[in-house]
């Protein structure tokens, strides 16, 4: 139990004292600036990040890395010490050299390499990342045709300071001309050099990640996007509007109907438009494989939650704009402890529903993310560790992660499942359910599961689609995502939409007589996932200029992931909605 708390608190500390990480750094003049290197990769690969080091550049005689977050570490951060000799305030006018390097064919290669693909570096500097490209590559004419390599030798830093702060700082390779490699002969000796120049500021210290957004070595395509949002608020509103008002219309004429008392204008009723009380022996009779259904109503639950506290912490601006990775530790640290969560909303719901073996529900509930979760990684981390990149986690995270999830995440589930169980009461179905069932009428192609489930997916995935490019890019681009305000109206409306459209849903398939609603509920709405996946391959191929195994692999693995997210989170939502809907007609009409 000690082991177990002693991981919580270092959990929390990895997470939610992350903000403490990045404290207000102050220098004297002349003081030593540390100048860390990272990473460097595919300018189109985003997520193919190498060591800087592996490299044939400068480098210290023992190389000393930075103590890292989870969340730096999960985001393929490496940094370590440099040779760069930078003091505060102190200019470096003239070419200063860092290093001379002799290259033998091998490392040339190895660099023309790395140009050809367009490879950039990763500095920080006071925790601000610096970015730019290792060489040039100039191509051109058809013939001849023209193919030219050069590697950039210098560097100019330039650093803004406000008093004993450093507010931004950046890169620039225009100070002297590159050096060619076509041709060079081995081995060829080399010298880098930097120079520095530092300018004063009146930007404060609070406010210099405004500084950094608005001056990005990435171009930048996010913006305030009012007219699409608006757009959508329209017509999400307006298909609300209608189907509360349809459904409120002939909800009414159903109860009137239904509630006459005169049985001879009872029997002229038309059960193809008012079929759903004659089924109503039938429509509270459970579903089969209730282990599974519960399970994932329980992880539903789950992610709704953590989705819920991720934006709001977004809100609350508790992930630094310098450091990406935060928002990665917080979800993970988030997804172990809202594991209560999921093992109470499945244990009671079993429960509820006359289920036995609870253990093996929590056990169920407990894997049903985490198993497909840890084949993916494994798949992908083994690659990444085969091609050396630095998104392949180091084993301390894994234990790590491993750990928090055996002694945090796993006994949480346990726990919620036992309340879950001990606090479940009845049922309480507002019908009886008789033991025979009855026989279910055929049904025209408009109204099958798949009809229902296209319907109930594009629905709610055209609510979010103008949003969905501007999450892609921020995910698998080189985009910082500060919209978190728009963001969670978005996510608002799409669990709207999806709770309307599944009560529409249900009622059309009620009225055909069909009382098996209780797995569609969880199809009709969980298949949006499907069409963000349809989304994200459009994004791949159309919209992206990924490529290679590595990226490819991360990106569909990963892709796969998020939209079973949105298949457990949507389905959940769907089948609270139409049990409360079927709740209410149910409780509503004359029973015989």
């Amino acid at each position: 139990m000690a082991t177990s708390w002693k991981l919580v608190a270092l959990a929390l500390g990895l997470c939610i004292m992350h903000r403490s990480l990045v404290s207000a750094n102050t220098y004297k003049e002349g003081d030593k600036v540390l100048v860390y290197v990272n990473k460097v990769g595919p300018y189109f690969n985003p997520h193919e990040t190498y060591h800087y080091y592996q490299l044939p550049v400068c480098r210290p005689q023992k190389i000393e890395h930075k103590s890292l977050t989870l969340g730096e570490v999960l985001d393929g951060d490496r940094m370590a010490e440099s040779l760069y000799d930078i003091q505060f305030r102190a200019d470096q006018p003239t070419k200063k050299e860092l290093c001379k390097v002799t290259y033998s064919a091998t490392d040339l290669e190895l660099l023309r390499s790395a140009i050809e693909d367009l490879y950039y570096f990763e500095f920080v500097i006071d925790d601000i990342p610096i970015r730019g490209f290792i060489g040039h590559l100039e191509e051109g004419g058809f013939l001849p045709h023209s193919h030219k390599i050069y590697l950039w030798a210098h560097l100019h830093f330039n650093i803004e300071y406000n008093g004993d702060h450093i507010i931004y700082a950046n890169v620039t390779t225009k100070e002297q001309l590159p050096i060619s490699l076509d041709g060079a002969s081995t081995p060829m000796e080399l010298a880098f050099t930097y120079s520095v120049k530092w300018v004063s500021t009146d930007l404060k210290y609070e406010n210099r990640g405004l500084r950094l957004r608005d001056n990005a070595f990435f171009p930048k395509n996010l913006e305030i996007h009012w007219l699409s949002i608006i757009n959508s608020l329209v017509l999400v509103f307006l298909l609300i509007g209608f189907v509360v008002i349809i459904m409120t219309r002939v909800l009414k004429s159903d109860f009137a109907r239904y509630n006459i008392e005169d049985e001879e204008d009872a029997d002229d009723l038309d059960s193809d438009d008012n079929g759903w009380k004659i089924i109503r022996t039938d429509v509270f009779r459970y579903p089969p494989n209730k282990n599974l259904f519960c399970a994932i109503l329980g992880v539903g639950s789950q992610f709704l939650a953590l989705a819920t506290g991720i934006l709001l912490m977004a809100m609350a601006g508790m992930f630094n704009v310098h450091r990406h990775g935060a928002i990665n530790a917080a979800a993970v640290v988030l997804y172990a402890f809202t594991s209560s969560i999921s093992g109470y909303v499945a244990a009671n719901m079993f429960k509820k529903m006359g289920g036995d073996g609870w253990v093996w529900n929590i056990n169920l509930t407990s894997a049903l993310f985490a198993a497909p979760f840890f084949m993916v990684w494994a798949v992908i981390n083994s690659v990444a560790w085969g091609y050396g990149t630095t998104r392949a986690l180091p084993w301390t995270t894994v234990v790590l992660l491993m750990a928090l999830w055996v002694f945090v995440g796993y006994p949480l589930t346990v726990l919620g499942g036992i309340f879950g169980k001990n606090y479940a009461g009845s049922f309480d179905a507002p019908c009886r359910t008789k033991n025979i069932s009855r026989e279910i009428p055929s049904v025209p192609w408009y109204r099958s599961a798949v009809a229902h489930c296209a319907i109930g997916g594009f629905l709610p995935f055209s609510a979010i689609s103008v949003e969905l490019y501007y999450i892609f890019a921020t995910l698998w681009g080189r985009e910082q995502y500060t919209l978190f305000g728009i963001l969670f109206v978005v996510y608002g409306i799409l669990l709207s939409v999806t709770a309307c459209i599944s009560i529409a849903l249900t009622y059309f398939q009620l009225s055909a007589e069909d009382y098996r609603w209780w797995w569609r509920s969880i199809f009709s709405a969980g298949s949006t996932g499907v069409f963000v996946f349809l989304y994200a391959l459009f994004y791949y191929y159309k919209r992206s200029n990924m490529s290679g195994l590595l990226q490819t692999l991360e990106f569909l693995g990963y892709t796969a992931l998020t939209c079973y997210v949105f298949f457990l989170m949507l389905a959940t939502v769907s089948f609270f909605a139409s049990l409360k809907f079927v709740r209410y007609i149910y409780v509503n009409i004359k029973m015989d």
